[in-house]
This record gives structure tokens, sequence and C-alpha cells, in this order.
């Protein structure tokens, strides 16, 4: 044997595998039922496979003790197949080392030669090694297939745990695929459930989960840990066998996750190509028939006459074998993914029709999608990023290919890149900011079922709340029971939470004056430095702070006994006088609350209120009379609609100078929401929302505060920070500036919208799409396509919706896709929702959301978006 067969044999050892492979014609009648006149190559891998699979071109099982086969035909010499030890066809994983295999293996002239086989089934025959270059499984771009990915792959017995008592064993295993694992119980060897990488958001260690928590004294630490999903999917607590293995999980699971998080555009269609490819393969043989394809279809929300899906299956089909595998499935999806309305536009900039040059696509960009600044370097870099071809991109010009990569990525997004970022000035007053705010954070669910969680603030702070609700009540053993205080404060991994800037916690106090005392002392003890408990320059502040001034802290807001000098060192230099007018009445009044406040506050607790003090709200001028920046009213929305309703100029302006809460009513026991757009309206900065209901109301909310680098602080309008301000939103007229703009939005088409959850199978959705506009109530419209008929694959709607915009400041967009039904109501499919002053103007692609609000990929709508505003003093 020479030596290079030696170093390729050794290689074939490292990975446990077996040569004793043997390669042979077989003629028919065969003994084994393969087909006449093909090449079979038998693969006997020493893995964790069951012995007797079928083969795809065996009418029955071989089988053989202790041994793994698969078998592989091809129908002509010459053709180059792959085997793979779960899914033949593709490519053979056996510890993590693939072999390609060329037929007849006689003909092979590799560059590492024939390999003799030892203990030869058949004796008398060779079988071909491929050097270590070529020997590289098939994975999702970024994925090198590490020892411990291996080893998930083999699959753990792990428990399972839903509370204190139930705690089952269940084998959990990462697919060949690298983005998939799925778990089954142990007892009845049945699949539970898979769930994809691309929904698991983090990978928590230890006992960071209130079930892992209650079970902390039978389980070390080490041995646990917590997989946290997007959305409002509940976590995934296990207890592995040993520290080892929990290790082995968390780090191989925290890698793949990296890799998800990264994808570009394109890496996401290739993985949902791979994830579709899985599902519809129903026999599991790594290729697909017409049947399975046209069962495929269905599943992708694809209604095709038969004869056209069977011309694309057989334009595919390079090899002629009535099957597709590999490249061959990709072919299909290319030709069934092709974008006629994106090639018209390609071909309206490009001369020839094939490529875009450095000044077309220049052209392309300043005519159509505004972009008036650095116009040329920006393209530049668009083909640098998204030109797949080496050739092209040396020349500097853009293929069809490339045209519509960018299109579908985050610059070619309906969502402006530069406002996902951190655009806004952060270094104004608190109260001209809307606040991400929670009510009954501690919730997952409504408030008659639902329990209270930890995870309800971890998730409320994770989608940027910045103002939380804390519930504290008496506890057993003198110490409070906030929903839940120590918990919430010790044990919320805020390297998962991305804001810098000032979390307020709202502070329902229901204790006793012992446990109050208790609860500021374990507020300090637990938040030390970063709660806040004096002003950040020592003096009565005679405005708010600004996030930026307070970044890194925690305020607490809640009742305070007397006034804010009171806690200082004495009356600053700049505290408000009290008018003359009030003197003795006003001086009474303020001794007999400080007296009553002593009687049911705890001084300690007190002392940790600063710049939120609970004040009740006696009307606009009592406030502008008499109140302190440093002081905050909570209204019930219905208190705040009226006041919107009556007083709507007195009410903007107050918010400019000091903050107001909404809070929603008592009567909502369902945990539903109220529109936070009407208070927006008139500038309140803490609009509190119930983060655990889905629905048009927290679509606003991620809409609003989608900006701003997710931070939870969104700057109002200039007409809303001023205190002499004569804008009321019922009257747009008083908001100075031109006159409305005009809104136009032509939806061209959809792409791999989702199938309606629930829905029966081979049900295909008639999707149509909405446009709703929320802002003041003149703005207020919506307006929707056509619906098209068994089409959610790629719909074309190529239609015209108008709106006029009069404040545009204040406006939301939300573009809704529904599943048109004429005898109940429409289905949700997706949305997505943005502020009017993140859009980007020209083609772009709206990529959508799920009802949780979590992405859908590669679901998306592409529309045209143009901006008329109003002729200036100079065009009249």
């Amino acid at each position: 044997m020479t030596q290079q067969e030696t170093d390729t044999a050794a290689s074939v050892e490292k990975a446990e595998l077996w040569h004793r492979c043997c390669a042979t014609p077989v003629s028919a009648p065969a003994e084994d039922g393969c087909r006449a006149g093909h090449w079979a190559i038998w693969i006997y891998a020493k893995a964790n496979l069951a012995s007797g699979l079928s083969s795809p071109c065996c009418t029955q099982k071989h089988t053989y003790p202790t041994m793994a086969i698969r078998t592989w035909a091809w129908k002509r010499p010459g053709w180059m197949g792959r085997v793979d030890g779960e899914l033949p066809c593709a490519t053979l994983v056996v510890k993590g080392v693939c072999f390609w295999f060329v037929s007849p293996p006689s003909r092979i002239e590799g560059p590492c030669g024939i390999l003799e086989v030892r203990e030869n089934k058949v004796p008398g025959h060779s079988a071909w090694i491929p050097p270590p270059s070529v020997m590289q499984p098939m994975l999702p771009p970024g994925i090198q297939l590490t020892d411990t990915l291996e080893q998930m792959q083999q699959g753990t017995l792990m428990r399972k745990v839903k509370s204190k008592s139930w705690k089952k064993q269940r084998y959990f295993k990462l697919q060949e695929d690298c983005m998939t694992i799925w778990y089954q119980s142990k007892r009845t060897g049945k699949t539970e459930s898979a769930f994809s990488i691309s929904d698991v958001e983090t990978v928590r260690e230890g006992h960071q989960s209130e079930v892992l928590q209650s079970v902390a004294e039978e389980f070390p630490p080490e041995r646990c840990f917590t997989i946290v999903f997007y959305g409002r999917r509940g976590n995934l607590d296990l207890i592995a066998g040993s520290a080892e293995e929990a290790q082995c999980w968390v780090q191989g699971l925290r890698q793949l996750i990296e890799v998800a998080t990264t994808m570009d555009q394109k890496e996401k269609i290739d993985q949902w190509i791979r994830d579709w490819f899985q599902k519809a393969d129903k026999n599991k043989d790594g290729r697909m028939n017409f049947k399975e394809v046209q069962r495929l279809l269905k599943m992708m929300n694809v209604d095709m006459n038969e004869d056209h899906a069977l011309r694309l299956f057989q334009d595919a089909d390079k090899s002629e074998s009535g099957t597709l595998e590999g490249e061959e499935f990709v072919l299909f999806y290319k030709s069934l993914t092709q974008r006629e309305e994106v090639l018209s536009l390609f071909q309206e900039f490009s001369e020839d029709g094939k490529k875009l040059t450095l000044l077309e696509l220049v052209d392309f960009l300043r005519q159509e999608q505004l972009e008036d600044e650095g116009t040329e370097e920006l393209a530049m870099e668009l083909i640098d990023k998204y030109e797949p071809s080496e050739t092209a991109r040396a020349r500097h010009v853009l293929s069809a290919d490339g045209f519509l990569m960018y299109l579908c990525s985050p610059e070619g997004s309906i969502f402006n890149p530069q406002h996902r970022a951190l655009w806004q000035d952060m270094s104004q007053p608190l109260c001209h900011y809307f606040i991400s705010s929670s009510h009954n954070t501690y919730l997952i669910e409504d408030q008659i079922r639902g329990q209270s969680s930890i995870e309800g603030y971890i998730r409320a702070l994770k989608r940027g709340c910045r103002c939380l609700e804390v519930d504290c009540w008496d506890g057993p053993n003198g110490e409070p029971m906030v929903y839940h205080g120590h918990t919430f404060t010790s044990k919320i991994p805020f390297r998962e939470v991305t804001s810098d800037y000032p979390v307020i916690l709202s502070l329902e106090n229901h204790c006793s004056m012992e446990q109050q005392e208790v609860l500021a002392q374990q507020l300090k003890d637990i938040l030390g430095e970063q709660l806040l408990t004096t002003t950040i320059d020592g003096h009565v502040p005679t405005q708010l702070p600004s996030p930026e001034e307070l970044k890194h802290k925690i305020l607490l807001k809640g009742k305070k006994i007397g006034r804010l000098e009171d806690t200082l060192d004495g009356p600053g230099d700049e505290a408000p006088d009290v008018s003359d007018n009030d003197n003795g009445a006003e001086a009474e009044e303020e001794k007999r609350r400080a007296k009553k406040d002593k009687e049911s506050l705890a001084q300690a607790l007190s002392d940790c209120v600063i710049y939120c003090k609970n004040v009740p709200f006696r009307g606009f001028q009592e406030a502008r009379s008499h109140s302190r920046p440093s002081e905050i009213s909570s209204l019930s929305e219905a208190k705040a609609r009226k006041l919107i309703r009556d007083e709507g100029n007195e009410f903007v302006r107050h918010n400019a100078w000091q903050l107001t809460r909404i809070y929603p009513s008592g009567m909502r026991t369902d945990s539903s929401n109220y529109s936070p757009q009407e208070m927006w309206n008139v500038g309140c900065q803490i609009v509190a929302l119930n983060f655990q209901t889905a629905g048009t109301e927290m679509d606003l909310c991620d809409g609003l505060f989608s900006q701003n680098g997710c931070c939870g602080y969104v700057l109002k309008p200039p007409f809303m920070r001023d205190e002499e301000t004569l804008f009321n939103p019922s009257d747009p007229s008083s908001r100075e500036g031109p006159g409305p703009i005009t809104l136009t939005i032509q939806v061209i088409s959809g792409q791999q919208l989702p199938k309606v959850a629930n829905s029966k199978e081979g049900a295909i959705i008639d999707p149509l799409v909405r446009v709703e506009i929320y802002g003041v109530p003149a703005d207020q419209a919506h307006q929707e396509t056509k619906y098209i008929e068994n089409n959610g694959f790629n719909p074309r709607w190529d239609e015209t919706l108008q709106f006029q915009l009069h404040v545009p400041e204040l406006a939301l967009i939300r573009f809704v896709v529904e599943d048109y039904d004429k005898t109940s109501r429409n289905d949700f499919v997706g949305q997505f929702t943005l502020a009017f002053a993140n859009i980007k103007p020209g083609y772009r692609h709206i990529h959508l959301l799920s009802k949780d609000g979590t992405s859908i990929p590669p679901s998306s709508l592409f529309v045209h978006i143009c901006i008329t505003k109003p002729p200036g003093p100079e065009q009249d």
C-alpha cells in the first residue's frame, strides 16, 4: 500500500469507519431485490444506526447483525452521487467525516488511487476513499463540525423539567443538518417535538429559571441549563447526567445560535430550503420523487398546475433519475422562486439586461431609492457585499442575483438601517421621551389564569422595556414577597438586556411598615450603586435629568414623605417657591399629606424615591402651580381619554415638563390592551401595556421602540417638547409647519408567506395586504388590496394605496397580511409595524413578523414607497 493510501486509510480509521466497503454490479434477478443493471455501493458504518434499514433502490430490508447498511445505486456510469449515514444520497457523515463515491469504482483514477479493502465481504473488489480536502460534511455556512457537535449528534439522555414534581427523561439529539434538535420519550420511543436553532434566543447555565431553582437542592447548577426561545414560547429546562454533558450542550447550542443569528439573507433562504427538503422527504431517503414534490408545494402554500409542476421537476432532474437530490432540488427551488417583478426592474436600468454597471447602479440608487449622499461609495459597498460572482465584483458590476440579494438585505429594507442604531439625542430631560413601559410585568399570561414569573421581567427587558411594575406584599418570616423581589433583582441575566439607559421600577407597595424597612434594605443591598438614592448633582432639580445622565441607573417610582429637598442635605438654592397666593393653605396641605404618608410609608423606602414621586392628579392648573418636575401622576386609560378629549393642548404642555403614566382599566382581567397611540398623541411618556398579550397594541409598541438601538427611549417631536406649544392632536392645523404629506404605497408582491396556524393539511392561503395608519385622529386610516386565490408562495397584487398624513411625526404604519375568508373573520398571517420617520422610500422589502413579534424568514412583501411633501413657500 502506498503512503498516500496509508494516510487515507488512517483518516478513515480516525473516523471509526470500518473500511469494509464493497462495490459490485448487480445483475437481475438480484437476491436483495435491487433493480437490474444498477451499481450498488454498500456502506457498513460503526455508528448508532438501527440495523435493517431500507434501501432507496431495493424492495426489501437488508439485515446484518450489529451493522447498519445503506445502499445507493447509480443509473449510469460516471455520475457522482452521495451517501449519508442517515439520509442516502446526501453526504455520508460518520463521526464527522464525509465520503464521496463515484460509480463504477473500476473507472476511478482519483488523486489517492484505489485503496484495497481488507476483510472484504466480496473478495477482489475495491472502494475509493477521497483525500481529506473533500471530506467535509454538508453543513450550513459558518458551522464547523466539532467534537461537541458530534457528541450532540449522537444524542444525550437528559431530564426535562416542568416543575418540582414533573421531571421526565427525554432523549435529545442534534440532527445532521446541525440546525434542528429533536427529542423523544425514553419510555415510548416516540418523537415528542423538534425545534430549529433559529427559534432559540439564548441558553442560560445553572439554576437560571424558577423551575430549576425549585429543584436546586436535588440537582447541582453545573448539570442544569435553560433553553430560551424567541417570542412567547415557554422555556425548556433541562438537567444533564453530568456537568460535562451539560457543558457540551450549552457550548454547542451557543455556537449554533451564533451562526443562526449572523446568517445573511441568502444563508437564511438556503437554510429555509434545507428545512423544507427535510419536511417533505417523507421516506427520509435524501431525495424527492414527484409525489413528495407535490406534497412540498402544498406545504409551501403553492397551488400549482400538475403539468407545470412536472415540467419544473423534469427540468431540475439533471441526472434523469426520477428524483431530486442536493443541487437538483436547489435548481427546482430557484425555478419556483423566479422574481419576474425584480428582473424587469433590473432590466429597466441595465443596458444589456445581464448586469448593472457601477454607473447604472448609481442611477438606480439615486432615481428610485432616493439615496443622495455618497451614492457611488454606497454602490461599491453593495457590489462588494451582495454580488455572488468574484469576476463581477472585480469588474464592479452587479448581476441580477446580486441585485435581488441587495433588495432582500437590510439596506433594501423599508426600515432605515441607520435608525436601527442609536441615532437620537439622548441628552434631553427624561420627560421629552416616550418610554417603553410594562403593566403587570410579572405576568406571562392573563391576570386570572396567569402565573407570576421572573420570565415576565426578563422578556419585557429584552424587548426594550424601561419601566417595570413590581408588586410587593407582606411575606412569611418577616420578609416582603416581591413578585419576585430577590429573584428579580439578582437572577435576571442583564447581559441579555441590550440597553444601558435607566430602568424605572414602578413600585406597587402593599407591605406593612416593618416589611417596608426590610424591602428598602434589600433594594439597597442587591442593587447597590445602581439604585439612585440622591439627585445626580445633589441639588433639587428644576428639570428632570436626561437618559444619558442616568445611564446604568435604576429609579424607584413610588410614594414619598414630604418633598425631595427633605431627602437631601437641606433645600437647594434652586427649589421652586410656593406662590404667595397659596402661602399658609399650601403649607398646611403639605404638612397634612406628609403626616398621612408617615403613617403608612417607611422613611427608608421613601428615601429611595428621587425623581419619580407619585402624586395624585388634581388638574393641569394645579400641577402647573404646585407640582415639581420630579413628581409623576398615574392615570387610568379612561381618565386619560377624557383629558385628551377635553384638554388636549394642556395635556401636551403638561407632558413637556413632567412625567405621566397611563395604566390599563381594572376591567381588563384578560390582560387585553388599550391603544397606546392616543396616549402618545398627547406626549404621555409611560404608557404601560400588558407585554404578555400579543395583538395590534403590542405591534404598535414594538414598532415605535424598534428604532434608536431598541434602547426603550424615543425622542418626542419638537412641538411636543415645548411647554408653550399650541399643538392639539384633535386639531392638526395647530402643528406649525407645512401641510399634509402624501404617502403612496405600491404593494407589488409577497414571498413565501407562512401558512395559518393550525390550518388543515393541504390548505393554501388567499392572501391580502392591509395597510393601517395610526396617529392623530385625522390620520387614522386603512386600505387593503384584493385577495389572491390559493397562493401564499409568490402572490402578485400590483395595487397602489395612498394616504394623507397631517402629523407624520406621530404616525405609525402597520402592514398586515391576512388569509381572506368570505364566511368568517380573516386569519392573521404576518405583520410589520414601524414609525413613519423610519421609512426608506423606493423599492423595498418588508420582512414580516409573527403574532409574537418574532421574525418568520424568508416571508416578506415587496413594495414601492413614495413620499410627497407639500410645496414650500418658494414653490407656491
